[in-house]
């Protein structure tokens, strides 16, 4: 099977060095049997005449099985070129992101799938899901820059304020293309081109997993980053590996009425105060950002072997702003918890984790320590703890240019170790240090001791509790005059 996948989709490079080898013996025109590239005849949808579609069945290293398609017609010279992917879809959605600092980067290699979103936060720019791609940063770029200024002339006469918009979007993309029209007498060095890039970000988000932007050296690359996610059922359906619902038979007049009598049912025999754990609470307010009216909604959930917490999640269909905090539904405990994992390997990094807002996070292994309140409250898996601190520090250290070079090699340096640790790479030690205990790591071996975590309680100090706002705090005789 190996062998037979390795004779349909060879190496790019072994097609390369195939192809030179058959030119120079003059072979390539002769022996069909030996084309690297198959040629078939197809109609052209502009003229009618015959065209050609060439195929290229190929492996991208690191990536999957692609094919690469590109028709072209002599009669009227349209050409069209497309990639598909000849792989499985994944079991999970991916999101690439790659953090373009220098003009080297515009070099990698990018894959785009058909059902592939692009976005360019600097410019606020998306791009939808369109046809599949096989070109670099740089291709992309240009293809940008050609779409929009094909129809800037008419929006100059029809809205005046989007051509301006729009213009900005591709006076910025020339400039880090260099495209600019601006002569100087003075010749520029590469170091001052170097100075004078704009960095900025590209992420593909891609449902089905069939996208790939190039990382550089290895996965280490601290500018390169991969992140899964679970699909939902609309994508699912988009995908066309799922069935849309049957909203009719949802709709059943019988059905909503005897749903609504359970749900009275419940209502009236529910204690006043008590919260299921079923139950969504939807709490009116108006959004942070934009003062629009909103619900949060909150959610009881019961963690085993540790206690109950409540989920609140705020999101804003107006902005698209988004919250989501978690809270403890416990009385506030007496002392504090140490958490010590030992990660040996990637089982370790599917452990749920119940971060509170007022826990501590360390690995010493890398030097990496944030302080109580850093991300705030956060129930997930411990990668998806990691990858959010990675997310949030390359954030900070690739959006300014004014960082100083020693500083930007060491944090890069800094960035590459926390992402083996978050890929377990290598083993290392996670702390969780929590002075009200309402952090929570989960024991694979429960309700047996886990052989790899060490949990520590400890007394407050007079200062935890002064920083806490425990030392002022009267809950016996508190009507009682002092």
């Amino acid at each position: 099977m190996v062998e037979s996948k390795s004779e349909f989709f060879p190496r790019i490079g072994e097609v390369a060095e195939k192809a030179d080898a058959l030119e120079a013996n003059g072979l390539l025109e002769r022996d069909d049997e030996d084309r690297p590239v198959e040629e078939v005849e197809s109609l052209c949808m502009n003229c009618g005449e015959q065209g050609v579609t060439k195929l290229l069945l190929t492996t991208i290293p690191y990536f999957k099985e692609v094919i690469i398609m590109s028709f072209r017609c002599e009669h009227c010279g349209v050409s069209n070129n497309e990639i598909q992917s000849a792989g499985s879809i994944r079991p999970e959605g991916t999101i690439y992101t790659a953090r373009i600092h220098d003009r080297q980067d515009l070099n990698r290699q990018l894959v785009k799938s058909a059902s592939c979103s692009v976005t360019i936060p600097q410019f606020d720019l998306t791009i939808p899901p369109v046809r599949g791609q096989l070109t670099t940063v740089e291709g992309l770029l240009r293809d940008i820059v050609a779409d929009l200024s094909a129809d800037q002339p008419l929006r100059k006469y029809q809205d005046e304020n989007v051509y301006t918009k729009v213009q900005s979007i591709i006076d910025s993309i020339k400039v880090i293309l260099d495209d600019d029209d601006e002569e100087t007498t003075e010749p520029k060095g590469p170091k001052e081109k170097s100075d004078r890039f704009p960095s900025f970000t590209v992420q593909l988000d891609d449902p089905a997993g069939n996208s790939f932007i190039e990382f550089l050296g290895s996965t280490a690359d601290p500018k390169w980053n991969l992140r899964t996610y679970a699909r939902t059922h609309s994508q699912n359906v988009e995908l066309g590996i799922a069935a849309p619902d049957d909203v009719d038979a949802e709709l059943d007049p019988n059905a909503i009425k005897k749903m609504a009598e359970v749900v009275d049912k419940v209502a009236n025999e529910q204690p006043a105060g008590e919260i299921k754990d079923d139950e969504i609470l939807v709490f009116p307010g108006s959004c942070s950002s934009c003062n629009r009216p909103l619900d949060t909604l909150m959610k009881k959930v019961n963690i085993p072997y540790f206690k109950d917490i409540f989920i609140m999640s705020t999101n804003c269909d107006a902005c698209g702003y988004r919250d989501n905090e978690v809270k403890s539904g416990s009385a506030i405990s007496e002392k504090g918890k140490k958490i010590i994992l030992r990660v040996e390997d990637r089982e370790d990094l599917s452990r749920d984790v119940l971060k509170s807002e007022t826990c501590g996070l360390s690995i010493p292994e890398i030097d990496l320590v944030l302080q109580a309140g850093t991300l705030g409250g956060r129930f997930t898996t411990l990668e998806g703890i990691l990858d959010q601190v990675y997310e949030e520090l390359s954030e900070k250290v690739f959006a300014g240019d004014s960082v100083d070079s020693d500083d930007r090699s060491n944090f890069e340096e800094f960035l590459s170790n926390l992402k083996a640790v978050k890929n377990a790479e290598r083993p290392f030690t996670l702390i969780l240090d929590d002075p009200l205990a309402n952090s929570y790591l989960q024991n694979l071996y429960a309700p047996d001791p886990d052989p790899n975590m060490e949990v520590v309680v400890y007394d407050r100090s007079w200062d935890q509790n002064e920083e806490l706002g425990l030392n002022d705090i009267k809950v016996d005789n508190y009507s009682a005059n002092p």
